[in-house]
């Protein structure tokens, strides 16, 4: 097994064990992260989103398969289940990631998966009718931008 397919398996291990430290460990110093709701974060946000969403989802479950990866990039599928605390939904979500590799890290990790699908489980009715608007999708990148912002605040008030 390529060195990057064990980093990636490392990752959502740490993942399903919700041990958000050793996920942040997998990231380069200068890593990048994007989806379809977080958007152009950098290594620490990235850290810190992990961190927020991991103690957040308390019956998260996490799957994973599909892991490939040789010197520069790689891949996986991975499915989140868990409950959309905002409206207490389940939420069952399939996730295409793409990484690219920089120093035996991830460099660029990037999570694709259908927006509109996604907002439908956790809005119910209103990402129904609205979750395939630019505008909803805006809105929702928004307020979790915000709630990243505060959390990475409340952190370094703690410290």
């Amino acid at each position: 097994m390529h060195p990057n397919e064990e980093l990636i398996h490392t990752f959502y291990r740490a993942f399903q064990r919700k041990d958000y430290e050793s996920m942040k460990k997998c990231y380069h110093p200068e890593a990048e992260f994007s989806d379809e709701v977080f958007r152009g974060l950098n290594a620490y946000e990235t850290g810190m989103m992990w961190e927020m969403l991991v103690k957040s989802g308390r019956d998260l479950e996490l799957q994973f398969s599909g892991v490939e990866a040789g010197e520069k990039e790689g891949k996986a599928v991975w499915e989140a289940t868990y409950t959309f605390s905002k409206k207490k939904r389940k939420v069952v979500n399939r996730i295409i990631a793409g990484f690219e590799f920089k120093d035996g890290k991830i460099f660029r990790h990037t999570d694709q998966f259908n927006f509109y699908r996604w907002a439908r489980q956790a809005f119910g009715v209103p990402g129904l009718l609205l979750g395939w608007t630019g505008f909803f999708k805006a809105k929702v990148q928004a307020g979790v931008r915000e709630r990243l912002r505060e959390y990475i605040k409340e952190k370094s008030t703690d410290a």
